[in-house]
């Protein structure tokens, strides 16, 4: 395994604004230097929920996403807030997003976004045995709740609105946790 460059030295550009980026003097065991940019995670990271109505039922939601200026159908997910675990983030998250928490809350993974330039991380969360609860969430509208079969996940990422990564994959790992478990075929 590969020595890891030396972090000769760290500058914040634009300290205060909501995407900040990191400058870093990096040396390479070859001797190379170079200057990296980054954006610095905020430490606490994201989650991105999989909520099952039922063993073969994965809840979605289909919201504005401003980035595409488009309606995007994918899965609940948000920032951790300041104190919060992941399992506890993921309920509110569900709560706020979906109208339901769970009872039954796993971590199957971290993922990262973009790690070449990001230091951002989604903690991958699969929630069942799902009850109605209802919390006041920062969403400007309502989100649709659409109901969608595991066994459909090959016409799921066909759909041309649905093309944020982190739901298609946490819906295929997901999927094959419950098919080892033996919930489904």
């Amino acid at each position: 395994m590969k020595k890891l460059p030396i972090i000769h030295g760290r500058r914040l550009l634009g300290e205060g604004t909501r995407f900040p980026v990191e400058q870093i003097d990096l040396e390479f065991s070859n001797g190379e230097k170079r200057v990296y940019e980054r954006m610095p995670g905020s430490g606490r990271g994201a989650v991105i929920i999989v909520p099952m109505r039922d063993p073969e039922t994965v809840l979605l939601i289909r919201e504005y996403v401003c980035g595409l200026h488009a309606y995007e159908l994918g899965l609940p997910k948000g920032r951790l807030e300041r104190g919060e675990d992941v399992l506890e983030g993921a309920n509110r998250e569900l709560k706020e997003e979906v109208g339901v928490g769970a009872r039954q809350l796993s971590i199957l993974r971290t993922l990262s976004l973009a790690p070449t330039y990001m230091a951002h991380v989604t903690h991958v969360v699969l929630a069942e045995d799902l009850y109605p609860e209802k919390l006041e969430g920062d969403e400007p509208e309502e989100l649709e709740v659409v109901p969608w079969r595991l066994d459909q996940l090959h016409e799921l990422v066909q759909r041309e609105d649905v093309t944020e990564g982190r739901s298609i994959a946490a819906l295929f790992m997901a999927r094959e946790v419950l098919a080892r478990r033996g919930n489904r075929a």
